[in-house]
């Protein structure tokens, strides 16, 4: 097994086990709101993992990457939708390569 599948392993299971767990050991649905924010909130901090590195190293620059972030966070503050906000931000920094 490679090193990526090693990583792309850890990191599943890394989301997956704190989720699955509460499911096996107890019957009753979680009442507890800081601990059900907990579990919703890992599949967005495994995105982050996953997201974050590749923005910083698109197209050979670091400012590449930084502003097609800043153009995305700007998106999403603004209310953007998702898809909308990924079309428009991966079409700026093709911009940017293409024309570097």
């Amino acid at each position: 097994m490679n090193d990526y599948m090693l990583a792309i392993l850890g990191m599943s299971l890394a989301t997956q086990i704190p989720r699955i767990l509460p499911a096996f050991l107890s019957r009753k649905a979680i009442s507890n709101k800081y601990i059900s924010r907990f579990l919703a909130s890992i599949p967005l901090a495994a995105l982050g993992t996953l997201v974050v590195p590749g923005v910083f190293t698109v197209g050979g620059s670091f400012y590449i990457g930084l502003s097609g972030g800043l153009l995305s966070l700007v998106l999403a503050y603004k209310g953007i939708s998702v898809m909308y906000n990924i079309i428009l931000s991966s079409l700026f920094v093709s911009a940017l390569i293409y024309f570097q």
